[in-house]
């Protein structure tokens, strides 16, 4: 019989590994990755896998969010030496991904090994390298969208866009077990229905069982047009209040979306004259890695932004810097007013985002937007939450600036585009809910059933089921 268990992104949304067995194809993992939010990150990069390595055939990957592929150097580093399959554009962005995570965990180590130098303490070693993240993008296979791709003469692999982010991808895996043909369908991260930039979800009709992520399974976005509407006021206020806005978010995607934004504002004349910053290396190399895939983008969106056809919104051109260094990442530091910085961390958990709380947060002239989903434990979710005092960098901040939050760009399907990319399975499916906090998975699960008759089941962290 095969079997599918669940290492992570089980009744929480980060750290997605599920491993698929059976006798007639060996062993894949459905993603590798990261826990991100609060010190688990780092735990996780000291300890070993739940499983050998060495078991593992492949790995299919949804897509390049570190969530779902920031372990497969690590994977790589214990043994596994096989396959990774994804589409071509996830293949693209993933050496700019792993190779940031990579910088960022070798100063936590250099960090963790000078206390332990002061200490008197031995220093502990990496638990991969670069070696290993090169290594790792070596193994990528990339499989477009739609094209089917037999694997270990057992597993046919089929990839259709997920429309979460530039490659990402709804896998189906089909096998013949005991003379039976099953067919297990994973929907990675769906992306919303309107989503600026992406295509739709694929809608997909026919499996045995379907993993299902939920993370908005409690709640709908607000509409694009109310979330856009909201945007351009709060930008107008921070404008005539003479503040800045700080945007934590995520490179990929949700940068390239605020462009576009920014530039629709733009070509519609609603837009102050701002300094626009993308102060995120990594969300400038993504930018350049979206740009040679336009064509896998919505066309509708690019011209609603003046596209060029060569890069995301060319309409704010003029006013938009990219900051690469370090020392120009400072240098926005001396700007007192008319500034609105991208800058990463997405979740407020490191990256250059935090030093521009430790120069604005306090003053209520400014503002920080945050427009994306934030997890328990992390920074973000403590000032959504309305913290009044934050700790960095060892010392302690007041928050005073304006909190705000446009919930309506998320790249992730709400409520009740799950509950209807759900419906159009015909096969009557197990259905299986993942990646979405506990209470989140609960409401969508009594959803499903009011709405379809869905019994869906909702792992936790380690179960083994059988199909």
């Amino acid at each position: 019989m095969a079997t599918v268990k669940f290492f992570g992104a089980v009744q929480e949304v980060t750290g997605s590994c599920h491993m698929l067995q059976s006798s007639a194809f060996g062993c894949v993992l459905l993603d590798c990755g990261l826990h991100q939010g609060g010190d688990r990150d780092k735990d996780e990069m000291a300890s070993r896998f739940p499983f050998s390595p060495h078991q593992v055939d492949a790995v299919i990957l949804s897509h390049a969010h570190l969530d779902h592929s920031g372990r497969l150097p690590k994977l790589v580093h214990e043994g596994f030496d096989g396959p990774i399959f994804c589409t071509p554009a996830t293949a693209d962005l993933l050496p700019v991904m792993l190779l940031d995570a990579l910088g960022l965990y070798e100063r936590d180590i250099e960090w963790e090994n000078r206390r332990r130098l002061r200490r008197g303490d031995q220093p502990v070693s990496p638990s991969y390298t670069r070696a290993d993240v090169e290594a790792a993008l070596k193994l990528c296979h990339p499989i477009d969208y739609d094209s089917p791709f037999d694997f270990n003469d057992g597993l046919q692999i089929t990839l259709f866009d997920a429309g979460h982010i530039l490659g990402s991808a709804i896998v189906s895996v089909q096998f013949n077990e005991k003379g039976k043909t099953k067919k297990l369908v994973f929907s990675g991260d769906l992306g919303k229905s309107d989503t600026v930039l992406m295509r739709d979800p694929t809608v997909v009709k026919e499996a045995n069982v379907v993993l299902m992520e939920g993370t908005y399974g409690d709640r709908d976005h607000r509409s694009l047009d109310d979330s856009f509407e909201q945007l351009e006021h709060i930008l107008h206020e921070a404008w005539q209040r003479g503040g800045n806005v700080l945007i934590p978010a995520f490179a990929v995607g949700r940068s390239q979306e605020l462009l576009h934004y920014l530039a629709r504002l733009e070509t519609q004349g609603k837009l102050d004259n701002w300094h626009i910053f993308l102060d995120s290396p990594m969300a400038i190399e993504v930018t350049k890695v979206f740009n040679k895939w336009l064509s896998l983008l919505e066309p509708e969106d690019l011209d609603a932004s003046a596209n060029d056809g060569h890069e995301i919104g060319s309409a704010i051109r003029h006013k938009l810097k990219f900051t690469v260094t370090p020392e120009e990442s400072m240098a926005i530091n001396t700007i007192r007013k008319g500034a609105i910085i991208i800058a990463g961390s997405g979740m407020c958990t490191g990256g250059r985002i935090q030093h521009h709380f430790k120069q604005r947060i306090w003053d209520n002239r400014n503002t920080v937007l945050f427009v994306g989903f934030q997890a328990k434990g992390t920074l973000g979710r403590a000032i959504v939450d309305g913290a009044t005092h934050i700790r960095l960098f060892k010392e302690q901040f007041i928050v005073k600036a304006q909190i705000e939050t446009v919930g309506g760009f998320s790249a992730h399907a709400g409520q009740s585009e799950l509950i209807d990319w759900a419906g159009n399975f015909t096969s009557h499916p197990q259905m299986i809910l993942v990646h979405g906090e506990a209470d989140a998975l609960d409401t969508l699960s009594e959803q499903l059933w009011d709405k379809h008759q869905i019994d869906a089941e909702i792992p936790f962290r380690g179960q083994t089921l059988t199909f």
